[in-house]
């Protein structure tokens, strides 16, 4: 058959499936078939390339295709990249993976869809603020080649762009709106966009390299008329001489160098080296120092601690808060540099922005590096403060605030612990408070709409403010500043340690995974702790009394990753210092057999904090809840504190009795806490040890207490299901009593997993025994096999206890010998004095000989069989018994295939022996259509085009 015919044969197929396709209601729509016919100059056996996209996919899939013709048994399949490399793609796209069993596969490439809109996938633009603006007077800071203040270099392209000129004054803007001007040079050597600038200038402009500042024409620059200079204390000491002669008149010398008031600039002459800070400038805040201009350096010279108290933080010191930084820098940068913004589409800039979050978690750091890179006037309030014992002062101090914020417009009133001004009023005994919270709401209200006056409330406890602040027109928006997840963290970690000396063994985003529910705060404790950790390991060669530390001691002091580790398992989440939470120090070592009950919880609770990604991919949200019973003794509280230390999860213990209090409706109140402390430090387990005492079966017990144990107990209920799938927060109960549990907390999506830890077996036995010695002495004559194989029946503290007791007439043994050989020394001191052996060095059989007759078993064989009674009831209730199978013939279930006829079978094996001759195969367009469009899932594709490429396959 020549290409023609093929060509021929093909297209009609195709239009037959597309037709048929259209017909089905099983599958997708077509889309239309372009068939780009095949010249006669290429033979049909070349690779054809096929290219198409899956439905509703703006990826398109190029993939070619050849047709093996070897001469063997069977035609085989070549596949380049391998099989599995296709699979994931073709699925990752949105397609069934391709079945091709006689095609060579050898490039699979994707690329953007011309057919689809590109707006069909809609932007994100919830972060658009913190998006940096292209615009050709960007540049990127970078190190300068040559040391001097008062010159930055560009390459000659991006001058032309900006139409600078060589020698130009130009204004830099950087951040916290700092600004400086400099002489603009040309640097072949520098790249495009970037800016070469010194340290000097750099600091002056609070950047650092790779950070982008803009550049300005400054052509009205004037020549200065007088400067007024003054050293920086610490820079000066030990200079002799005078500072002006030595170090100014050098610098500035027919060098017509522009200075900014505020600016430093360090100079260097002789030996030395000093900062000097330009304090006033004649005329204007710019001015080129010219021969003419007069220098004086006369007064006292700067404080550093001044100096440094103005280089505040910014929003490069706040970290773990991307997107609340993004709508805060929305709602109170725009009104204050654009309000002509709100104005041009009629809506009022809002006013008040309520932030709320843990303790530690940033609120106030927030609020002063808006105020400073915005550069407002910033006003602190803070709640106890305006309060006053005279009447009607308070308010008056409130209306102080109000009044100099706005004379000092734009600005920013910042009220830090809101809820000690602004409680519920129906809740205040108070007559002050109330008078407080009303002066609070009509100021507010008071606040013309462009009066460039932004208020901040800050506060951990939202719920307890006026709900008349929490409205449109006084607090507008609500930002929850919450605990960072690990992306945040390295991010607050990278601050705090950008000016620590850290060894290079020190892995941040180690650190990161291991501090669950940390905030920035406990993070910036970390850092001091591991500091602190490597100051003590220098202690010995320090000595306080001295007036210096040796320079040699200084420089070789670094944190290593050894310090933070210290650091980690002394400090936790500030959130739960006052709940009782360990990362316990038990691991899977300590647990003697169990091996199933093991595999079970580590893929409960350690797999969605480790792997979260393998659940995001299967879709599917993990259980919350595991349920232990069985005897006591077996080591549920153990397996607990094991899976919550193998994760690095964080853990609180409650014991069941403790939540239940005298007081009406605390009970509830201390079960909502623990779940809110959980919650701000997830990933964190939650064991609630001997359940049965606070989740019986509701209505079973009278007069107690009002049924304190029924309302405890609706409280446990609603937080289990309230528990979102964003909050790592697993419940492991444990009870020996499963019988009096109510039910409703045994249901799958609150206690799933239901597991029984029967009495341990030989070999668990064995384990037991082996991990309870495993740091003791015990003697070869000791077997541990014939133990466990005696203790039938026993439970794991059992075991132990058995352990113990050996270990404890060891002890005896010893300290007996011990005092006779010092009485036998008393009786002859001249006896020879050298060190005799340890006559009881471990523990031998005689020990556990005599331990085992005290030995005895606390679970009886009555108790045993109610629990496995309880345990098949369990069972069979929940169907675990039954052995479902999908049936083998899937013809007329659901998702058949539409095509399928009754003879098809038959049929399409014919067409697939069409493809296994052994001789050169004659390509039959019909049976291609067929098999691309039916078997190989050619329908999953939209708009196809089929062509034949060169000769050869592509590279």
């Amino acid at each position: 058959m020549g290409p023609h015919d093929f060509v021929h044969r093909l297209k009609p197929m195709l239009s037959w499936a597309k037709y048929v396709h259209e017909m089905s209601t099983a599958l997708i729509s077509w889309c239309t078939v372009d068939v780009i016919p095949i010249p006669t100059s290429i033979p049909i056996p070349s690779p054809i390339r096929v290219t198409a996209s899956p439905y509703n996919q703006t990826t398109q899939l190029e993939i070619f295709l050849r047709f093996s013709c070897q001469t063997s048994h069977k035609t085989q399949a070549q596949i380049h990249p391998p099989t599995h490399k296709i699979t994931q793609t073709l699925s990752l796209l949105g397609l069934f993976a391709f079945r091709l069993p006689y095609f060579l596969i050898s490039e699979i490439s994707t690329m953007a869809h011309p057919a689809e809109s590109s707006d069909s996938k809609k932007k994100d633009f919830s972060t658009a603020i913190l998006e940096r603006k292209k615009s050709p007077n960007r540049l990127v800071v970078d190190e300068a080649i040559n040391d001097d203040n008062s010159v930055v270099s560009m390459h000659p392209e991006t001058m032309e762009k900006l139409q600078l000129f060589r020698g130009d004054t130009i204004l830099i803007k950087g951040k916290k709106r700092k600004d400086t001007i400099c002489i603009a040079l040309a640097d072949d050597t520098c790249e495009e966009p970037r800016i070469r600038m010194n340290k000097v200038v750099r600091s002056n402009l609070r950047v650092r390299l790779g950070d982008v500042v803009s550049v300005h024409q400054c052509p009205d620059v004037k020549y200065g008329k007088r400067v007024h200079i003054l050293p920086i204390d610490d820079s000066i000491e030990g200079v002799t001489g005078n500072l002006f002669d030595a170090f100014l008149k050098p610098y500035f010398l027919e060098a017509y160098r522009p200075v900014r008031k505020g600016d430093l600039f360090l100079v260097r002459g002789g030996m030395r080296s000093v900062e000097f800070k330009v304090i006033e400038t004649d005329p204007g805040e710019y001015c080129v120092v010219a021969p003419d201009t007069e220098i004086f350096c006369e007064g006292e010279p700067v404080k550093r601690e001044d100096e440094e108290r103005l280089d505040e933080v910014g929003y490069d010191d706040v970290g773990g808060v991307r997107k609340q930084m993004a709508q805060i820098r929305e709602l109170v940068e725009l009104p204050l540099r654009h309000p002509q913004l709100f104005k041009s589409i009629g809506v009022k800039p809002p006013k008040g922005i309520l932030l709320y979050g843990p303790p530690g978690s940033g609120k106030t750091l927030i609020a002063r590096a808006v105020a400073n890179e915005t550069g407002a006037f910033f006003f602190c309030i803070n709640g106890p403060e305006i309060m006053s014992k005279l009447a009607g002062e308070s308010e008056s101090n409130l209306r102080k605030a109000f009044e100099e914020a706005e004379k000092n417009a734009p600005s920013i009133i910042f009220i830090d612990e809101l809820d000690s001004i602004a409680p519920k009023r129906e809740k205040t005994h108070g007559e002050v408070e109330r008078r407080i919270v009303s002066q609070l709401l009509t100021l507010m209200d008071g606040l013309k709409s462009r009066a460039h006056v932004i208020v901040i409330g800050a506060t951990n406890r939202p719920n307890s403010i006026d709900s008349a602040l929490r409205r449109f027109g006084r607090f507008d928006r609500e930002i929850d500043i919450g605990v960072p997840d690990e992306v945040g963290r390295l991010e607050v970690l990278r601050i705090h340690t950008k000016n620590m000396k850290l060894s290079d063994d020190v892995d941040l985003e180690r650190i990161s995974k291991d501090t669950h529910g940390y905030v920035g705060a406990d993070l910036a404790a970390l850092c001091t702790e591991a500091a602190l950790q490597c100051i003590r390991e220098k202690m010995d060669v320090i000595d306080l009394e001295d007036e210096t530390i040796d320079a040699e001691i200084l420089n070789s002091m670094a944190v290593t990753n050894e310090h933070f580790q210290t650091a980690l398992g002394t400090s936790n989440p500030s959130a739960l210092r006052e709940t009782v939470v360990e990362v316990p120090n038990v691991s899977w070592e300590d647990i003697g057999g169990l091996e199933n009950v093991k595999r079970e919880l580590q893929e409960t609770v350690q797999y969605p904090v480790e792997h979260p990604e393998k659940f995001e991919k299967f879709g599917m949200s993990p259980s919350k809840g595991v349920l232990f019973y069985g005897p006591p003794g077996c080591g549920k509280t153990l397996l607990a504190k094991a899976i919550a230390n193998e994760c690095q999860a964080n853990f609180i213990s409650i014991k069941g009795p403790e939540l239940l209090t005298m007081w009406f409706g605390e009970s509830e109140a201390n079960v909502r806490e623990i779940f809110d402390k959980a919650r701000a430090s997830a990933p964190c387990v939650l064991f609630f040890d001997e359940l049965d005492s606070i989740a019986t079966q509701r209505g079973s017990s009278s007069g107690d207490a009002g049924g304190a144990a029924d309302r405890v107990l609706n409280q446990l209920l609603t937080e289990m299901d309230g528990m979102t799938a964003k909050k790592t927060v697993f419940i492991i109960g444990a009870t020996n009593r499963p019988d009096i549990i109510d039910p409703a907390l045994l249901r799958p999506g609150r206690l799933d997993q239901l597991i029984y830890i029967p009495l341990p077996d030989e070999e668990s036995r064995f384990q037991i025994f082996k991990s309870c010695l495993r740091k003791s002495p015990v003697s070869k004559d000791v077997d541990l096999r014939a133990l466990a194989r005696f203790t039938q029946g026993f439970s794991g503290a059992d075991i132990t206890e058995i352990c113990q007791r050996s270990c404890k007439y060891a002890i005896r043994e010893n300290i007996e010998k011990d005092i006779e050989r010092e009485r036998r020394r008393g009786e002859n001191p001249d006896s020879m004095d050298e060190d005799i052996d340890d006559e009881v060095a471990e523990i031998k059989a005689a020990h556990f000989e005599e331990s085992m007759k005290y030995a005895r078993r606390s679970v009886s064989d009555a108790d045993i069989r109610k629990y496995q009674t309880f345990a098949q009831t369990l069972q069979q209730s929940r169907g675990f018994g039954t052995e479902f199978r999908f049936a083998d013939n899937q013809t007329g279930a659901t998702g058949a295939d539409p095509f399928a006829t009754s003879a098809g079978g038959a049929d399409e094996d014919d067409l697939y022996n069409k493809f296994s001759v052994l001789d050169e195969v004659e390509l039959d367009a019909t049976g291609f259509a067929l098999l691309f469009l039916f078997r190989w899932d050619g329908l999953r594709l939209g708009a196809m085009s089929i062509e034949p490429t060169a000769s050869g396959l592509p590279t």
